[in-house]
């Protein structure tokens, strides 16, 4: 048995494409199963603040209003 460390097994080697399709039928199985995740209108509001707000800091920090380092 030839193995390869680190190589052409998992998901790191897979295609994108692969990788989809293995997601979707995940996703399928769970709402046929009734056990996936539904998000809440008031979920879906919290989630978005939350992500704006991190872009927004993000944005900041690289404007150089964040901290600066002198020599």
């Amino acid at each position: 048995m030839d193995l390869q460390k680190g190589r052409g097994r998992g998901f790191a080697s897979m295609s994108a494409e692969k990788k989809r399709e293995i997601a979707s039928k995940g996703g399928k199985a769970a709402h046929a199963l009734g056990t996936a995740h539904k998000w809440t209108s008031e979920e879906a509001q919290a989630a978005g603040r939350k992500g704006g707000s991190i872009s927004r800091r993000r944005a900041r920090i690289g404007s150089g209003h964040g901290l600066s380092i002198q020599a």
